[in-house]
């Protein structure tokens, strides 16, 4: 693992990463997170009961927007030709939360965390957009990369060791 920020040139400019040279690879990540709320909330989201609709097909779309747009609002992220996008959701009843879980795919030459970690939030943050007027005590909670595949520095899982 690398312990320099890429990010920045050798006079502590902020630049783009040049990826012109690196391989064409198969690239994937995913990245979960997940909203808290009150019991009324989550069961109003999951008997489809909110006034404004489907609010976890609304949130899926809204987070497949948001990793395609990930170049749009990450100032250094490069423009990505996605191959999939996949938004999932789980109703914890038990912890009065959505968790969110979001994949992306490729084939480039960069790697694609900063767009499941996009999907996740954006799709956490259109949750809250549209139940907010029921609960705005709802917390944005414990977002993050669960695990990478591919390109130079290859496979990453949260939780193991790194070398």
């Amino acid at each position: 693992m690398s312990n320099e920020l890429t990010h920045f040139d050798t006079k502590g400019n902020a630049q783009m990463v040049d990826v012109t040279d690196k391989a064409l690879t198969q690239r994937e990540a995913r990245a979960s997170g997940s909203i808290i709320m009150s019991a009324e909330t989550l069961a109003l989201i999951a008997a489809g009961g909110h006034k404004k609709g489907d609010v976890l097909a609304v949130a899926r779309i809204a987070g497949i927007q948001g990793a395609k747009r990930c170049s749009d609002l990450i100032p250094l992220c490069h423009p990505l030709m996605l191959s999939s996008v996949k938004v999932d959701f789980s109703l914890d009843h038990v912890n009065n939360a959505v968790h969110i879980e979001a994949s992306c795919k490729l084939a480039g030459q960069t790697g694609v965390e900063m767009e499941a970690l996009t999907a996740v939030s954006v799709a956490a943050l259109t949750i809250y957009d549209m139940c907010k007027a029921v609960d705005k005590g709802m917390i944005l909670s414990d977002i993050k990369l669960l695990a990478k595949s591919g390109g130079r520095s290859g496979d990453w899982h949260a939780g193991e060791a790194q070398t």
